[in-house]
């Protein structure tokens, strides 16, 4: 009878397990190929990628172009791994451009292995989903801040525990001793409550760290995943040197976790009796400063595969994507390139070769939105290997941007004066003998039309030389005459019907010709007057042109 009983209940048991197990692949099988469904901590995400030294890096994107490129929307978009580890080294990964083919190579293989085989892909986001909690993300402290220094008189602190002990073990031979005891006791009280502050830091990091040391020794075991870091298993090893230490850890983020009063009560106790936590504490954070470089290649081998498994996923779930051709040659081919973050977004095509781009067209025309299609198509193209487009080529290239301006009132800075600012810079950096990217959204519109337009032609041309591809838009029609040896022009039109505006969103050659700002005033209901007056300045406004036109002479039009 008891057997049967026993035989049921552990009979129940696998049941709920397998259960458990088969509900878990069948949510990762659904999952792949789908957006997260999950909130975004940005100041979490961003811990690893603003402590690390990315100096050697191509280019490191700027927060200015990530805001005007609207970055962090992109992030969540594309991101689509299983842990935080995976998800800070796949942001810091998109920010930093590298070049290295045969890391390329590699990681298209391991994707490609990861997408035809469901379960060796399932396999591993089981394993790296024990990463997911929120105290995984302080794993990267451990390598990169600077830990705590034992006081000064942490001799003390040895010393009381050892008194400890032998009062304990003298206390059974004479129960004086006991008295002894409970007096260091006291004292050990007081101090064990004053390194709990030093503990909070780390409650959290260093069983994370276990978890990921134990992960990643058994992805190394896959073939395919070791050739990321043939030499691994000397980190792993080099870490496991202090595992037994680092599970005091784990033991005390268990009971706090789980609220197991009675068994948590004797354990405190018992760590206040010898002081354990500051003697553990400090003597495992001794061990790991020494193991700085192992612990960071640990966690870059797990935050690359989780990585590879995200760009998989959104391989599987776009429409459109292709393998960008990055060489030598001069020019920048985009063929049905989209915005990734427009939904149902019109495709458009261009070939940029010797001469760079500008652009004219109305308000919400589309403008803008090309312009960032093509930045965030190089920069995911450097990046992760991807573009969303049916072909993309283009050279090496570092992306800078000045889309995105606004007052900087804490610092008494106006509009022009911070756009002044950003464009200094592109000059700046146009002179740096690498092959640039600039993006720029109404040049200089923050001053007047004569001044605007002179510093903008200006400027402008500075920007082509040395082999730069600039994208630049603006309602300035003069410019495009005067650039006419420097840029290709392009616009975006609408359609304007009785009491309707319609954008088709295409790219279309040459440079705008039918004004229709007047018209949609009109067909807002803006009072006839006012209407009428308009028209008539325009008539006049066009005429002084053509006159100063014919004759050789600029003029500029507001």
């Amino acid at each position: 009878m008891i057997k049967d009983i026993l035989f049921q209940i552990k009979y129940t048991f696998s049941q709920l397990k397998f259960n458990r197990k088969k509900e878990i692949n069948q949510r990762l099988k659904e999952c792949f190929g789908k957006p997260k469904n999950d909130t975004f901590d940005f100041d979490y995400i961003e811990k690893y990628f603003r402590n690390k030294d990315n100096s050697q890096a191509y280019q490191v994107i700027s927060d200015k172009t990530c805001n005007d490129l609207d970055f962090d929307d992109l992030f969540m978009l594309l991101d689509r791994t299983n842990s935080k580890v995976g998800q800070q080294y796949f942001y810091n990964h998109l920010r930093t451009i590298k070049v290295n083919e045969k890391q390329t190579k590699l990681n298209e293989e391991i994707i490609t292995e990861l997408s035809e085989n469901p379960e060796l892909r399932i396999s591993v986001q089981k394993k790296i989903e024990k990463l997911k909690h929120k105290d995984a993300y302080y794993i990267s402290s451990l390598f990169q801040e600077q830990h705590l220094n034992p006081p000064k008189w942490f001799i003390a602190i040895k010393l009381l525990s050892f008194a400890s002990l032998v009062s304990l073990v003298l206390g059974f031979f004479n129960p004086i001793y006991f008295i002894v005891l409970l007096g260091v006791f006291c004292v050990n009280f007081v101090l064990h409550y004053w390194n709990k502050n030093n503990l909070v830091q780390y409650i959290g990091s260093i069983p994370q760290l276990l978890k990921l040391n134990t992960i990643a020794s058994h992805l190394f075991t896959n073939s395919l995943f070791k050739k990321l870091n043939p030499d691994l298993s000397k980190s792993i090893k080099l870490i496991n040197e202090v595992k037994n230490r680092m599970s005091f850890f784990s033991l005390e983020a268990k009971l706090q976790g789980e609220f197991e009063i009675i068994a948590w009560f004797v354990f405190e106790i018992f760590k206040t009796m010898f002081l354990l936590e500051p003697l553990l504490l400090f003597g495992v954070l001794k061990r790991l400063n020494t193991k700085r470089e192992e612990i960071e290649s640990v966690f870059k081998f797990v935050g690359h595969i989780d990585m590879l498994i995200s760009i998989a996923s959104l391989r599987n779930g776009v429409n459109t994507f292709c393998l960008p051709i990055i060489d030598d040659e001069e020019k920048i081919i985009a063929n049905d390139i989209s915005h990734p973050l427009i939904f149902n977004c019109t495709t458009n095509s261009i070939e940029i070769t010797k001469k760079s781009v500008l652009l004219t067209g109305s308000n919400m025309s589309g403008k803008t939105s090309f312009i960032r299609a093509i930045g965030l198509n190089v920069i995911t193209g450097l990046t992760i290997n991807t573009c969303f487009a049916k072909s993309m080529t283009f050279p090496l290239l570092k992306v800078f941007s000045a889309i995105r301006i606004s007052d900087d009132l804490m610092n008494d800075k106006s509009y022009y004066f911070e756009e002044v600012i950003t464009i200094k810079e592109m000059l700046k950096e146009s002179e740096n003998g690498n092959k640039n990217l600039f993006l720029l959204d109404e040049i200089f519109k923050g001053t007047n039309t004569v001044e605007r337009i002179s510093a903008g032609k200006s400027v402008l041309s500075a920007l082509t030389k040395n082999d730069n591809k600039i994208l630049v838009s603006t309602h300035d029609i003069e410019l495009t005459d005067m650039l006419l040896d420097e840029y290709e022009l392009y616009h975006f039109s609408e359609t304007v019907n009785d009491k309707t505006v319609g954008f088709d969103y295409k790219l279309k050659g040459g440079k705008l010709k039918n004004r229709n700002a007047i018209r949609i005033l009109e067909i807002n209901d803006y009072p006839q007057e006012v209407v009428k007056e308009a028209i008539e300045i325009a008539k006049e406004l066009d005429k002084i042109y053509l006159a100063k036109n014919t004759t050789g002479n600029n003029v500029y039009k507001q």
